[in-house]
């Protein structure tokens, strides 16, 4: 699909309100996202992009917060234009959803900002920069081995629960950090989506908000959630035993953390 002059690759599916999965800042795009499409897409209609230059969707010539929400409000106009979707957006990605939410009106039914770094104070760990840079510059399977250890509480136990879609998604991960437009693109994302989006900019955000975080997280501290959910009054929702990406290591869990931030709605459902 040709969204803002970019081919966007994206995934859809499924019956009911509209729900868009936003990727965080990962060269497999929205593919991140299988252990929970089957689940949610029980109940929602599924929009799954691959943001313009990761994934399988052709980069922009730069991906910052302007492009961000053209790229953006064009993807809502060709997706969701008979209603008005809850967004989910995830990491990196989720500081420039947050901006696009802060910046528009009537376009999202809800947004849950989850695991976000750019809504609160912000420092990236020396060690999670330096697995970073290291997988950048040699993405090689030992490198991505050695990256782990940050999204994921316990990745081997993650592995063991489901390895056919563990070992592909190793593979394609390392497959993607070669290409020369992911690697641009990624610089990017992460100088764009580190920088914090200011309290004044996030009180304009006119929708139903919550954050939804991993109670573990090595990448972006739950401290960070807990700080801005006082500061702000949004809600916070907490999947335990899970780290940066909880959708992965206890999908049901996050489904269910969805659910209760939806106001307890009984259409979404785990497994």
């Amino acid at each position: 699909m040709s969204v803002a002059g970019s081919s966007t690759a994206l995934l859809e599916g499924g019956e009911g309100p509209p729900l868009i999965l936003l990727h965080g800042g990962i060269e497999c795009g929205g593919a991140y996202w299988a252990p929970v499409i089957a689940s949610l897409a029980r109940s929602h209609r599924l929009v799954v992009p691959d943001v313009p230059g990761l994934g399988e969707s052709e980069p922009l010539p730069r991906l910052n917060a302007a492009s961000f929400c053209e790229w953006f409000e064009a993807l809502l106009s060709e997706t969701t234009s008979s209603e008005k979707p809850m967004l989910v957006a995830h990491s990196l990605t989720g500081s420039l959803a947050a901006r696009f939410a802060a910046t528009t009106t009537g376009q999202l039914q809800s947004l849950f900002l989850y695991a976000v770094p750019g809504i609160g104070p912000f420092r990236m760990p020396i060690g999670l920069m330096v697995a970073s840079i290291r997988f950048g510059l040699r993405p090689s399977e030992a490198n991505f081995e050695r990256f782990l250890p940050w999204p994921f509480l316990e990745a081997g136990r993650t592995r063991e629960r489901e390895p056919e879609w563990f070992d592909a998604f190793s593979a394609y991960m390392v497959s993607q950090g070669s290409v020369p437009h992911v690697k641009r693109t990624m610089r990017q994302v992460m100088a764009a989506g580190k920088k914090r989006v200011g309290d004044a900019e996030l009180r304009r955000i006119d929708v139903p908000t919550a954050l939804l975080w991993g109670e573990r997280d090595r990448m972006t501290p739950l401290s960070l959630a807990n700080d801005t959910s006082g500061r702000l009054d949004w809600p916070l929702h907490v999947v335990h035993e899970a780290g940066h990406v909880p959708h992965i290591e206890q999908p049901r869990a996050f489904v269910e953390a969805l659910r209760e931030g939806d106001g307890g709605s009984p259409s979404i459902t785990a497994d």
